[in-house]
């Protein structure tokens, strides 16, 4: 836990960026309700039926007010390995190393490169990256599950029917999250854990 909250408390290096990466899954519900009969009044019900599910991933810069969301079917080894292809190759091509904060969840390792690419090429990926993990129950302190909290209540906060429209929504949320270049204020320091979460520490 100190280790992530010491990062956040660095100053802001464009060189060496602060990334944080997290993923969601939502149901994507399509209306089954039949219309009405004409000049009859109306009776609503709740029927849906289930349409598959969307994963959103999300790539934030908490200092930089950016953040990039890739939409996926699944939540694989093999997207979380293309996700972090798309932050090195195409986000953060010129960088010297990208600071990387994530859960400790089963795919969100190095291995999923080497399942997605060629051994040459799972190597040179991951060494674009400094691997930053939060402890177990401690994945609140990835950034990038708060934005994705904040993209929830936001955009998602109604049921979607489909891909496309569960797509546009989340796009039009990032477009106009980025244009305000939203940044996170982060203010839990490493000395605030100290004293709020004393009962985790060992008692000399």
């Amino acid at each position: 836990m100190e280790e992530i909250l010491d990062i956040y408390q660095r100053p802001y290096d464009p060189l060496l960026p602060v990334v944080c990466i997290d993923e969601t899954s939502k149901q994507l519900i399509k209306e089954t309700r039949v219309p009405g009969i004409l000049g009859k009044p109306e009776k609503l019900d709740y029927e849906y039926e289930r349409n598959g599910s969307a994963n959103v991933f999300m790539i934030f810069e908490p200092l930089g007010g950016k953040r990039e969301t890739i939409i996926t079917e699944t939540r694989t080894a093999l997207d979380f390995a293309r996700v972090l292809k798309h932050t090195a190759d195409i986000l953060y091509p010129r960088v010297e190393k990208i600071i990387l904060i994530t859960d400790n969840l089963n795919t969100h390792t190095k291995s999923s490169l080497y399942k997605a690419f060629s051994p040459e090429e799972a190597h040179r990926l991951a060494e674009r990256f400094d691997w930053h993990y939060t402890p177990k129950h401690g994945s609140w302190l990835d950034m990038a599950e708060i934005e994705i909290g904040i993209l929830s209540r936001q955009a998602l906060g109604k049921p979607l029917p489909d891909m496309e429209s569960f797509q546009r929504q989340v796009n039009i949320w990032t477009i106009k999250r980025n244009t305000e270049s939203v940044k996170a204020n982060w203010q839990f320091t490493t000395l605030d854990a100290r004293i709020k979460l004393k009962r985790l520490y060992p008692i000399l």
